[in-house]
């Protein structure tokens, strides 16, 4: 089964779109959001699997001249234009892998594959330019034409809109209040994480409660996902699509899942995930105990990854996923900053609660409940106020909101 991401939100409150969009016009903010949001998602290729060749698609800011090289398992192109930084894995045949340092694009080929054809192609047709790799995956290939025809990928499947959900967001004062989902990780008959410190569906709650105390004091509406010791479902992935679908009204303008790492006494520190494919080289995926370990986790997290491909060749999804990793970094490096924690950084993996929210999601690992170091601070509660405050500071400047 394919899934695919839909985009019905962004927060309107955020610096980049607020820059650019009056209060008067927001009730019209998706085409324009959209074209402010199209060199975030440059970067990025659509790929397409075809019969004997994957093709990689990367939209252009104008049309351009290259140069190509093709050594070992890697094709380099250099560009006289510029991209934004990007770089990911791929699951497709022939390709393991892409990175774009301004001028220049890379992708790793996979084992057994040694060449591939490239095309520029110019804007027409409602298409902007576009840089077109093609890496053949059989003998078919052989009867690929040197310039591509303007279908540049497979055409995405139709989108539909979720159906909204209701949430109070007029201030008193006639204006828009930003709404927030926050996700105590676990809960009820999953505890997640437990070590003689700590419990993580008692710690995610007590910091999630915290964080939106102080949301609410800036004006902030916050949805709780769970305000006590409670699952929403004893079946793992309806639990988890029932916390993210929280987040599909066009008034959420972020979603943050809260949770406890868990691995040997010597782990130590925070890091901070958006939705995508795990990093290459990773040789483990954090997503398979936070959705629910075992071959539940196993199953869930297979599924995700097919949705993090498929958000490689949706521009829609991929200004989700800009706004996602911009909240990612805000959290992130005030978490480092208020608690001096080991700095374990931002990254991408396949969380199924952060798959389907259509706007800003982000899921915080705030440390291990498992190290004799950072267990006892978790049980703090001075630290605990640290940690929430950070969060909530972040999404306040991730809303644009003082």
């Amino acid at each position: 089964m394919t899934f695919q991401f839909f985009v019905t939100s962004w927060p309107l409150h955020s610096t980049p779109v607020k820059h650019f969009l009056s209060s008067a016009c927001r009730r019209l903010w998706l085409p324009l959001a959209l074209s402010v949001l199209t060199p975030l998602s440059l970067a990025a290729p659509r790929v397409g699997s075809h019969d004997g060749y994957t093709r990689l698609v990367f939209t252009l800011p104008k049309l351009a001249t290259r140069t190509v090289k093709v050594s070992g398992q890697s094709v380099t192109v250099r560009l006289n234009v510029s991209l934004p930084a990007e770089q990911g894995a791929l699951n497709a045949p022939g390709v393991t892998a892409y990175a774009v340092a301004g001028g220049t694009v890379t992708v790793t080929l996979a084992k057994g594959h040694a060449s591939a054809k490239t095309s520029i192609l110019p804007a027409g047709s409602g298409q902007p330019a576009r840089l077109v790799i093609d890496v053949p995956t059989s003998a078919a290939a052989s009867r690929l034409p040197s310039t591509p025809q303007a279908r540049a990928a497979a055409p995405a499947p139709a989108r539909t809109t979720p159906p909204a959900v209701t949430r109070p967001t007029a201030s008193g004062g006639g204006g828009v209040r930003p709404s927030v989902v926050l996700d105590a990780g676990h809960g009820g008959i999953d505890p997640g994480m437990v070590s003689r410190w700590v419990t993580e569906k008692e710690l995610t709650l007590a910091i999630a409660l915290r964080v939106r105390a102080e949301l609410v004091k800036h004006g902030v509406d916050v949805v709780m996902v769970r305000e006590t010791d409670r699952h929403l479902s004893s079946d793992k992935r309806t639990d988890l699509e029932a916390r993210s679908r929280l987040a599909t009204t066009g008034t959420v303008s972020a979603f943050v899942s809260i949770h406890v790492n868990a691995a040997s006494p010597s782990a130590q520190g925070i890091e901070t995930y958006y939705f995508g494919q795990p990093l290459a080289g990773s040789d483990r995926s954090q997503a398979v105990r936070e959705n629910g370990g075992g071959s539940v986790g196993q199953e869930l997290t297979r599924r995700a990854a097919s949705s993090a491909q498929n958000l490689l060749g949706d521009i829609l999804a991929q200004a989700k996923v800009a706004f996602s990793r911009q909240l990612a970094q805000k959290v992130q490096a005030n978490l480092i900053a208020s608690t001096g924690a080991v700095n374990r950084g931002v990254h991408t993996d396949t969380f199924y609660v952060i798959r389907n929210p259509t706007t800003a999601a982000i899921l915080t690992e705030i440390g291990f409940g498992t190290s004799p170091t950072e267990g006892p601070r978790l049980a703090n509660a001075a630290y605990r106020d640290r940690i929430a405050q950070a969060i909530a500071r972040a999404i306040l400047d991730f809303l644009n909101t003082k």
